[in-house]
């Protein structure tokens, strides 16, 4: 019997493969609003990031996510991110 495949994604900071497990996804909904998805589950334009406060501040400095999700994301939502990252690492 064979094993599972691991299903690996790109972050879109450092253009490293990694196990989905591992990244962080952003989701622009189809109402056009930018947030955190924990569950990868939700509808709508995704990014993945590396789940690390280095990557997410640089992710922030480069304004990154605006390109990837082809819209404008706004500070608040990194920070927000951090928190969430910070949250899930303790």
């Amino acid at each position: 019997m064979s094993t599972k495949k691991t299903p690996l994604r790109k972050c879109v900071v450092t253009n490293e493969m990694m196990p989905k497990k591992e990244l962080a996804r952003i989701v622009r909904t189809p109402d056009g609003e930018v947030i955190y998805d924990p569950t990868s589950k939700k509808s709508g334009r995704g990014a993945y990031l590396t789940a690390s406060r280095d990557v997410i501040e640089q992710a922030k400095k480069k304004d990154i996510l605006s390109r990837h999700l082809k819209t404008k994301v706004s500070s608040e939502v990194y920070d927000m991110l951090m928190a969430e990252i910070d949250k899930e690492n303790k």
